[in-house]
């Protein structure tokens, strides 16, 4: 994919979308669920569209809602539901759209006490909080399409284990919900906002305090502001904006937020690499604004709006690949934690193979998964995964104790875990993954997209081991040839093919007309370009064999 020209540069006036008719769109455009694009679809992170397009409108969510509603009342959740909003346009009328319909259907919600915004790893916290220490069991909605444009909205459904619902989960719900649009909503209980917001069933709580309070349990706050690590943090715009100072404030730490603006068109964003405006804090160009300001603090971070992603600058490396930070954090707790030995490493299939490695050098059990961190959450939520963690920046800890902290993706702790691996041990992130490239090599990490029709995308999904006749892969033997993950043989929906120093990975787009190809060599930047073109040679040729 090339590079847009005005990548990494601020945001024109026609980049900016406008936030009126967008959210006129909302309440005035009907979709069409005899149309799939305009259906309620939940994909690995809920469902997520935009109103100019019909994808993401008031039916939607009310059908969302309606169908969770039921799901509740099958499975007799009757503890609260914990909302949150993250600050992308749509999420408000969304957010109150939900209110509607959870209290006409009897659901007791809870929200933040200023009904401001709360990121997706909080709304976590509190529900494994809550299941703790009741009988009632309590879920959790969260308003967010992540790091997508300021056009789009979003919401996904956490059950009582408090991260992302399972694919049976959100396929009844999908189901349901697309059956009451198409039966004109007649089953939809609603009452107004104003009975919504008055109703006995809806409670305030002050988020911030519980989810600050509680995370010294997690991250060694301690050492952080002992070694006085200067920190700078920019919210991209996102939900956690009012946490960053109440940290700083309750533990004193010498944070900086350096963005402190709150806008649905996001137009104080840099344009990401296709030239949109996305929040995307894994991005150099979305993330410029900081790594032009790295020289500034000992540790600069960031996050997407709904804070469950991390974006880590240091001074010597600037913004670090994720998938070098994942290493580095496991490395650093397997070596810092007093956590059982046989706790588990999980990673997805594409998150690089330094993992693998770190792995076998810490002594610990590796688990590779397919992709999406609902892999990880009964790992999480019982403690047996001491880490899981995806390429797309999105990682969750243990508590130091080695109980469970969240089931979600948690940005706020991996940015702070990386002040406390400055603070603990004088080298920052992209310092300590140098000592690691010292051991292993050096990793080289691409990924590209190929065109692929729907019947061809079906046969990659559906491919078997014995579709694959190769035997090599960029002059050498192949080791694995994999369609299910080694960790929980749950499917990839696609192939993993291994050498010695180097894999690819294969999966197609479930928006587009494209297959991904993720690839990696721990030989040098001309083997994985090779790893990478024959990678798609192996592909065409299982589509060659099932007449495509």
């Amino acid at each position: 994919m090339s590079i847009h020209s005005h990548a990494g540069l601020p945001a024109r006036a026609q980049d900016r979308i406008n936030i009126g008719r967008l959210v006129s769109d909302y309440y005035v455009n009907t979709p069409d669920v005899n149309i799939i694009e305009q259906r309620v679809s939940f994909g690995t992170s809920g469902h997520r569209g935009s109103s100019f397009n019909k994808s993401f409108n008031e039916l939607h969510i009310m059908a969302i809602c309606q169908a969770i509603s039921e799901y509740r009342g099958q499975q007799k959740f009757e503890g609260p539901m914990y909302i949150g909003k993250d600050t992308h346009a749509l999420s408000e009328p969304a957010f109150s759209s939900a209110l509607c319909v959870l209290i006409a259907n009897g659901v007791p919600v809870v929200i933040q006490d200023d009904e401001r915004y709360t990121p997706t790893p909080v709304i976590s916290r509190l529900i494994i909080n809550h299941n703790r220490e009741n009988s009632t069991q309590a879920d959790g909605l969260i308003i967010t399409p992540s790091h997508n444009p300021p056009a789009d909205g979003g919401i996904k459904y956490n059950p009582p284990h408090g991260g992302p619902a399972e694919g049976d989960i959100t396929k009844q719900i999908e189901q349901r919900a697309n059956d009451i649009i198409s039966n004109g909503m007649l089953d939809v209980k609603q009452v107004t906002l104003i009975e919504a917001m008055e109703s006995p069933l809806l409670t305030h709580e002050d988020f911030i305090a519980h989810y600050v309070n509680d995370l010294e349990k997690v991250v060694d706050i301690d050492a952080i502001k002992k070694a006085n690590v200067r920190i700078g943090a920019d919210p991209l715009g996102g939900s956690g904006l009012d946490y960053w100072p109440a940290i700083a404030k309750h533990y004193k730490l010498d944070i900086t937020v350096v963005n402190d603006v709150v806008d649905g068109s996001f137009s104080f964003m840099p344009l990401d690499k296709d030239g949109k405006i996305r929040m995307d804090c894994s991005s150099p160009y979305a993330m410029s604004g900081l790594i032009a300001m790295k020289d500034d603090f000992d540790i600069a971070v960031g996050n997407d709006p709904d804070f469950d992603r991390h974006g880590i600058v240091t001074p010597t490396g600037g913004l670090m690949n994720p998938n070098h930070y994942l290493a580095v954090a496991i490395h650093y707790l397997m070596t810092h934690r007093d956590w059982k030995e046989d706790t588990k490493i999980g990673k997805t299939l594409v998150s690089s193979s330094l993992i693998d490695r770190v792995a076998t050098l810490v002594n610990r059990p590796l688990s590779e998964v397919p992709v999406g961190f609902k892999w990880f959450v009964d790992g999480l939520h019982d403690s047996s995964y001491g880490f899981g963690g995806e390429e797309s920046a999105g990682a969750s800890f243990l508590c130091r104790d080695g109980s469970c902290w969240t089931t979600d993706k948690d940005g706020f702790i991996m940015n702070l875990l990386a002040a406390e691996i400055l603070a603990v041990t004088g080298k920052d992130p992209y310092q300590y993954y140098l000592s690691l490239v010292e051991k292993f090599g050096e990793a080289h990490y691409g990924r590209v997209e190929a065109v692929a029709n729907l019947a061809q995308k079906k046969v990659l999904t559906a491919l078997t081991t014995e579709a694959i006749t190769a035997t090599m892969l960029a002059g050498e033997d192949i080791t694995q040839i994999l369609t299910h993950a080694t960790g929980n043989n749950a499917a990839i929906g696609g192939l993993k093919v291994v050498t010695e120093n180097g894999w690819f990975a294969a999966r197609p787009s479930g928006t587009e007309d494209i297959y991904k190809i993720y690839a990696e060599s721990f030989t040098d930047k001309d083997h994985l370009d090779l790893i990478i073109k024959e990678a798609q040679s192996i592909v065409s040729s299982a589509f060659e064999a099932a007449g495509l």
